[in-house]
């Protein structure tokens, strides 16, 4: 009889400890649900404050950088170019305060903010265009309005030989005819051009085939279009290069930057020292750039754009 009295005493009693337990672990669990609820509110309103500091700060470096826009109307060139530079910078440090911020933006606000950084950077460009606008590729007049009326109707236009255009004519990227040169619409000849005729001059080279060009020189912009089954060697163009339906053809040219369009089965030997920008082209390959050429006083030039051409003596 008081076996089986301590036997039910000692299963009441683990029934009893079961039961605190589990009342234990009920409270402790309410109480971490209670603190991961604060947890998330205070999260929450962090998020919220720094939301709101987003806001405000981003709002007020678009509008500053809007005032600086809107200020270029009427500026003169320097003040202008200063202003465009400032803008540019701030619309840099605004992009970058965008990107440290997307882990707390509601999408939302990301959105927002990627549209108006969108549109300041399409105002900022608009603006550089219309205050500051690039030069444009145009053809040089072959001839005077007198010269066409007499001249017999052909479809071939006249050989171009390089000499400066007559003053009022049209030339390459809007240069005055002392600054720019050319070699156009030939066949099947060897052309040079000295250093002293290329200096600092913007180059066209046009509607050639089967020619040989040797450009001994540094000019400030080099054009080619047209070119087929050529050798083109030239020496450091000091801005960009220009290609546009070329093929068939050799190319070495050192220069700030390359653009090339429309251009097939062509091989360029290179060195750029910005970034060369290839598009609608097949069969181009490229290798580095090694070519040197006779100096007039003797020895040799080897050339690098943005550097002047080194002197190299013989044996050296």
């Amino acid at each position: 009889m008081e076996a089986a009295t301590e036997d039910s005493l000692e299963t009441a009693f683990d029934g009893a400890s079961k039961i605190q337990e589990r009342l234990q672990k009920r409270h402790q669990t309410r109480i971490e649900d209670v603190e991961r609820r604060k947890e998330a509110k205070e999260s929450q309103s962090v998020a919220e404050e720094k939301g709101d500091y987003f806001s405000s700060t981003f709002n007020a470096e678009r509008a500053a950088i809007e005032e600086l826009l809107s200020g270029c109307s009427g500026a003169d060139r320097a003040v202008l170019t200063q202003t465009l530079e400032e803008a540019t910078a701030k619309i840099l440090q605004l992009q970058k305060f965008l990107n440290d911020s997307v882990l707390f933006l509601k999408q939302y606000d990301l959105r927002r903010a990627q549209a108006a950084l969108q549109k300041l950077q399409t105002s900022l460009a608009e603006t550089r265009e219309e205050a500051l606008p690039k030069k444009k590729f145009a053809f040089r007049a072959r001839a005077k309005a007198t010269d066409k009326a007499s001249a017999p109707a052909s479809d071939t236009p006249p050989p171009d030989t390089g000499t400066p255009a007559e003053p009022g004519s049209t030339t390459v990227d809007g240069a005055a005819a002392s600054e720019q040169c050319s070699f156009s619409n030939m066949d099947n000849v060897h052309l040079i051009k000295t250093a002293e005729e290329i200096q600092k001059r913007d180059v066209l080279l046009s509607h050639l085939t089967n020619c040989k060009v040797r450009l001994l020189g540094s000019p400030s912009t080099l054009h080619l279009k047209h070119i087929d089954t050529c050798e083109i060697l030239c020496g450091p163009v000091t801005s960009s290069v220009f290609i546009d339906h070329c093929r068939n053809s050799t190319l070495a040219i050192p220069c700030q930057q390359l653009r090339t369009h429309n251009t097939t089965d062509t091989q360029v030997y290179l060195h750029v020292t910005s970034r060369a920008i290839i598009e609608d082209c097949q069969g181009v390959s490229f290798a580095p750039f090694t070519w040197s050429y006779p100096h007039p006083g003797g020895g040799l030039h080897f050339v690098w754009p943005g550097q002047e051409p080194k002197q190299l003596e013989p044996g050296g």
